[in-house]
């Protein structure tokens, strides 16, 4: 579950990141744009941005790694990450925002597709394999 919120009334901010506000704090992610970056959370009632360590591989521009999962996965026999039904499930998400936007309510979601397998967490191992 998650909750969508736009304000200037923050913990803190560092757009065009990627921002999660939350109860406890923020969490900032890097420039969707670039890949690359560190992960920030800064808590609520402090001054200081914390950089998390990175457990996967993958931190440098990967812009493609979604087209590599699936020429792998075509080839190996094994579902790619990225299929048609988490496509559809997103594309249900999005238009469940603006629809709830536009008439003012909580907007049930329908598509429930099973939860792809995580990239692996090691350097060095077959990562898309």
């Amino acid at each position: 579950m998650a909750t969508l919120v736009t304000s200037f009334d923050v913990w803190g901010s560092q757009t065009p990141r990627i921002e999660i506000y939350g109860t406890e704090g923020t969490l900032s992610l890097p420039d969707p744009n670039t890949f690359g970056g560190p992960v920030m959370v800064r808590r609520m009632l402090t001054d200081e941005w914390l950089e998390l360590p990175l457990s996967h591989p993958f931190r440098e521009n990967s812009r493609g790694i979604g087209l590599a999962d699936m020429a792998v996965a075509l080839r190996t026999g094994r579902p790619h990450r990225a299929g048609g039904e988490l496509g559809l499930h997103v594309l249900e998400v999005m238009h469940a925002c603006l629809h709830a936007s536009d008439v003012g309510r909580h907007v049930e979601i329908q598509t429930r597709p099973p939860r792809p397998d995580a990239l692996p967490v090691a350097e060095g191992e077959e990562v898309l394999a």
